[in-house]
């Protein structure tokens, strides 16, 4: 069976297993649709914030950014997979013993302050906007390669899948739905590595393959061999850095402090029963989480070795199946600089932005582009975001194992986005609505606004994903960045500092997140080139941003806190409670006190 068939196969079938779900598990009230009405047991939670934490991201586009960045692709692993253990640790069970549905919920009422619930409105609803724009750029690449149609059509089918369980279930149906999607993407991620772990290594598992001699009878190492062929390319060492030292620790920071920022994963620990149950579940999650990320590295290297052994100084009339078929998504471009019907892939660029073909042919049967050549010898384009999808067909897997990995990336994709469409909708109708601007509605017409909600914010992600800002990780760790330095300043100085106020919270929010958003547009949008690192504010890249803005946020915070009225007592001591362990004896009341 050819691979569109299989494709539309499985993927029909865990499209139609999602909206089951979310039919049989449709939220009656607002307490189900916020929060699934808090009994999600721990290992089900676990299993839902994998999936909802890994994104298309993860399952697209990190392999794909290690595979092309060597080492300096090491820092997402280390900043997302940190920055769990620093939310798992440091916010979530506090934030869990609050009680309150959504950050911006916790902000208004731990900050006393409307104002400060309305910012923290904006700033969840501008970094989940942001972040699901990478989301359906990943589900529009899906489509468009595995079912042959248009990317935009691929978004459509996208948002209308969202809608049905997001729009229909809210946390209660994204949450089943969320299981599911983990079992699909960790099992369509892990075998394909497992195969290819075998054929190149003898070795099954990846994360050993990763380190082992290739079975081709040479007895070189794997990275090694990758150093070699990266050199002779003229491609930097694999496993060497290009990025400055100081750039890697912000974008890392970045990544690390804004995972713990992010608002989607911050609310699923407000689906389990218990303060005790929201650290079972960190723990669970973790361990799902870590399958993954440590088997990233291993695809990353696998796939390139498999891509330049595949593609350099082949003849284009003798290349693959799958490059051919990669070129009609206009995710890889081929120009013949110099006729000799040969494919050149060395360092440096192959034309100007990404390819643009013409329905004419040239000599040698390629597709010729609208682009104009660059000078150097480059003769192929890569979009970073297809390794991970095209890794099976670089390695001659069976068809099935293709469709599979469709079905991943659009699991991983899908699951992501609608957590992050459920943090927009109660950003707007239970803090924008029912907190600020409509408190009188009832449980009722706050779901009603809740769904509407939903179903306008997947039609401007949608428009994101078919107009995307950038490719899926870059667009992502933007996200990250803006979570960095507006939300966790102010949680954390909200859990441990007591006298932190609504003036220095505000004024701290709005200098984080305006600081890094105008650094983020000016070296990206208005100012874009790649000399700009010369102009960049102690060589931080705008990928690693968000840490200064960090920094600004805590000091503004704390400076503008200590020169006005310290908050209410009622709202200190409620700051106090909540770093209590449930069930402490008087000792330790009187112990604090002291």
């Amino acid at each position: 069976m050819d691979v569109q068939t299989l494709t539309y196969i499985i993927v029909g079938l865990t499209f139609a297993l999602y909206i089951g779900i979310a039919v049989w598990s449709r939220a009656g009230s607002t307490d189900e649709f916020y929060v699934a009405g808090g009994n999600v047991h721990p290992l089900a939670n676990g299993m839902a914030t994998a999936a909802d934490w890994m994104s298309a991201a993860s399952f697209i586009s990190m392999a794909g950014l290690i595979s092309f960045m060597g080492r300096d692709g090491g820092m997402y692993l280390m900043g997302w997979t940190g920055g769990y253990v620093l939310l798992a640790l440091c916010l979530a069970p506090y934030l869990r013993k609050f009680g309150k549905f959504t950050v911006p919920d916790f902000v208004g009422d731990r900050y006393y302050s409307d104002t400060a619930r309305l910012v923290a409105v904006v700033c969840a609803i501008f970094v989940s906007f942001t972040y699901v724009a990478g989301q359906m750029r990943g589900v529009g690449i899906v489509f468009s390669r595995f079912l042959e149609v248009e990317i935009e059509t691929g978004v459509l089918i996208g948002m209308t899948v969202v809608f049905f369980y997001a729009v229909l279930g809210g946390m209660k149906g994204i949450t089943y739905t969320q299981v599911a999607q983990y079992c699909v993407l960790i099992f369509a991620f892990m075998v394909p590595a497992i195969f290819i772990s075998i054929m190149m290594t003898g070795n099954p598992i990846p994360q050993l393959g990763f380190g082992s001699t290739l079975n081709d009878g040479a007895g070189i190492y794997l990275l090694d061999k990758l150093d070699g062929l990266s050199g002779q390319l003229g491609f930097n060492t694999y496993t060497d850095g290009t990025k400055s030292t100081i750039d890697i620790f912000f974008i890392t920071a970045a990544l690390m402090v804004g995972t713990a920022g992010l608002p989607h994963v911050i609310i699923r620990f407000f689906t389990v029963p218990k303060v005790k149950d929201a650290r079972i579940s960190a723990g669970y999650a973790l361990i799902l989480i870590a399958i993954l990320y440590t088997t990233a590295p291993a695809i990353a290297s696998f796939a390139r070795v498999n891509l330049i052994n595949t593609v350099s100084n082949a003849e284009y009339v003798t290349t693959p199946e799958w490059f051919k078929n990669w070129e009609n998504s206009n995710l890889i471009g081929w120009v013949d600089k110099n006729k000799d019907g040969k494919i050149q892939y060395v360092a440096g660029k192959a034309f100007d932005g990404k390819p643009s073909f013409s329905e004419a042919r040239g000599d040698h049967g390629e597709r010729l582009l609208h682009n104009t050549p660059t000078a150097g010898e480059n003769e192929l384009y890569i979009d970073r975001d297809i390794i991970v999808l095209a890794n099976p067909e670089i390695g001659g897997l069976p068809n099935w194992v293709i469709a599979l990995v469709a079905a991943g990336g659009l699991a991983a994709a899908l699951s992501t986005a609608a957590g992050l469409l459920l943090v927009i909708s109660t950003s707007i109708s239970h803090d924008l609505f029912k907190k600020i601007l409509l408190p009188s509605i009832t449980d009722k017409q706050e779901l009603m606004f809740a769904r509407m909600a939903a179903a306008i914010a997947i039609a401007i992600a949608g428009y994101f994903g078919i107009n995307p800002p950038g490719f899926v990780a870059q667009v992502v760790a933007f996200a990250f960045g803006l979570a960095a330095s507006s939300f966790f300043p102010i949680i954390i100085m909200g859990i441990f500092y007591k006298r932190m106020n609504k003036e220095g919270a505000i004024t701290g929010m709005i200098t984080g997140i305006a600081f890094t958003s105008a650094y983020i547009i000016y070296f990206k949008f208005i100012n874009p080139g790649d000399n700009n690192a010369d102009n960049w504010l102690f060589g931080i890249s705008p990928e690693g941003i968000g840490t200064l803005g960090m920094v600004f946020n805590f000091v503004v915070a704390y400076g503008v806190s200590r020169v006005t009225a310290a908050p209410p007592k009622q709202v200190q001591d409620m700051v106090e409670n909540i770093r209590i362990p449930k069930g402490a004896g008087a000792s330790y009341h009187h112990h604090l006190s002291h």
